[in-house]
């Protein structure tokens, strides 16, 4: 099987996001889990730009051991040195140089003409060349560069001494065959020698992940990506899309070294650190990429997951598909539920079930377990057995955060007061200290139902305990005391 060269670039192009600067802890802790994911090259930022990139680069090349840790720079011999110097703990180390090729970049950008940009680019990797032997080379705004001169611009390059050459469609501008066909042009006109070409697809017209397809079915054997697409303005070519188009259509014989069941741990770690919320319906690692709601696709998957399902989510990480429970529901579905929860019904029993569903799933956005035990008429009261009777914040600028709760266990008090990172932060560690079981919160969604500061806000909260996934929510004001509420909500449907 042809092997294709996964290179992400989630500490480079995705950080350059507002608001999504990682210190470098961070930045160490995301590249150790790139490597167990089993990225082939790491850009680890561009040293140059900020004293932080280069310690970043350097903490980074010392920290991790056999992906390729690639430092990004400009066609200038200043950035070039900086980046090596960055790179010298490195055990493998790659400068990635270029310079812009389309006749915009040419023209308004540099002032010059299309042969001073060849030799401009031949002199940078030529000099990188004196630093590393890895040297890949970025032909900026490829994707609106004229074939025939980016031709000679890539055998240029490739004769000077680069081993990589960066095909990027940076303005998202192309469309997958188009893009493909430059692929294609460039394979068929340039004596590739050694070196190998790579895709560096944006999504400003959505089809980043579909370019670079195209562009490794025609030749190129490097895609650069980033965790959950992330990136400037729509965003990079998104990792997993790529890798598990790659796995689920073995008829391409082509690999990769990821470890996909580490896609969805790293996902999370990403979205957290970056402070930016995956959307739910995300292709591969969304909260909905594996839930089903019509009644004709919960039948079909849960009499065989193929029905409706190209990946197993375990495939990437994913403990389970979701059967959602909404007014689009089958009795099939809401069985399902009934026997999760540990209920048995006959099928009148269920038609009756069925039928009471129905009307209030009409009335009721968000089905939870309670609701189903209340229509099986089960006892519900040990679901709320642990009570928040109070709670007081003490929050702000320049002061530590401290949380006071008092929570009634099935008639018995409980105080506790703990500091934490926020007030929700806070108000949570002290919770736990009365509840005491080991939790972890996976996920934490805030959504505001109408606008306004007096605004009532919903926190939707999946909790993990012992191996399982719980689900609490709360609807409050105060949004402190929503996460709270929200937190024992989950805590209510697994402490007995």
């Amino acid at each position: 099987m042809d092997k294709l060269f996964i290179f992400d670039t989630t500490l480079r192009d995705g950080e350059q996001v507002p608001g999504c600067q990682l210190n470098t802890i961070e930045k160490i802790e995301v590249a150790k889990a790139l490597e167990a994911l089993g990225v082939d090259v790491i850009e680890a930022g561009f040293p140059v730009s900020s004293p932080g990139d280069f310690k970043s680069v350097v903490e980074i090349s010392k920290a991790v051991t056999w992906p390729t840790i690639c430092a990004l720079t400009r066609a200038v011999e200043k950035d070039i040195e900086v980046a090596a110097e960055a790179l010298k703990y490195a055990k493998k180390k790659r400068i990635h140089t270029g310079i812009g090729t389309s006749d915009y970049h040419i023209k308004y950008k540099f002032n010059s003409t299309q042969d001073e940009i060849i030799e401009r680019a031949i002199a940078a990797v030529k000099y990188a060349k004196r630093y590393v032997e890895d040297i890949e080379f970025y032909a900026e705004d490829a994707g609106r560069t004229d074939n025939a001169y980016l031709a000679k611009v890539v055998q240029a390059v490739i004769n000077a001494g680069a081993t990589v050459v960066n095909i990027p469609d940076t303005t998202g501008y192309c469309l997958p065959t188009e893009y493909g066909a430059k692929i294609k042009y460039l394979i068929d006109h340039v004596d590739m020698k050694n070196a190998i070409l790579s895709t560096h697809c944006h999504q400003d017209l959505g089809m980043a992940t579909a370019n670079s397809i195209m562009g490794v079915l025609n030749g190129a054997r490097q895609v650069e990506v980033t965790i959950n697409g992330i990136g400037e303005r729509a965003g990079n070519t998104s990792l997993e899309e790529v890798v598990m188009a790659i796995k689920s259509h073995k008829e391409l014989n082509i690999e990769t070294n990821i470890n996909t069941q580490k896609i969805y741990p790293i996902s999370r770690m990403i979205s957290s650190l970056m402070n930016m919320p995956v959307q739910p319906n995300k292709a591969i690692v969304g909260r909905n990429a594996f839930a089903h709601s019509s009644g004709i696709h919960q039948d079909g998957v849960l009499k065989n997951m193929s029905t409706y399902e190209i990946i197993d989510p375990k495939e990437v990480g994913i403990d389970d598909n979701a059967i959602v429970l909404t007014a689009r529901s089958g009795r099939a579905a809401l069985k399902n539920r009934l026997m999760i929860l540990g209920i048995e019904v006959n099928d009148d029993e269920l038609s009756d079930i069925y039928q009471r569903f129905l009307e209030l799933a009409d009335r009721k956005k968000d089905i939870t377990d309670e609701d189903i035990l209340i229509l099986a008429g089960k006892e519900t009261e040990k679901m709320h057995r642990i009570k928040l009777d109070y709670l007081q914040v003490v929050a702000g600028i320049g002061v530590r955060c401290v949380a006071n709760v008092g929570i009634d266990i099935a008639g018995e008090k409980f105080e506790a007061s703990a500091s934490g990172n926020g007030p929700v932060d806070a108000a949570i560690k002290a919770i736990k200290q009365i509840v005491r079981r080991q939790t972890v919160i996976q996920e934490f969604l805030i959504q505001a139902i109408n606008k306004g500061s007096d605004d009532v806000g919903k926190v939707h909260m999946q909790v993990e305990h012992d191996g399982q996934m719980y689900y609490g929510f709360s609807a409050n004001t105060d949004i402190v005391a929503a996460s709270a509420e929200a937190f024992i909500n989950a805590i209510n449907k697994f402490v007995k």
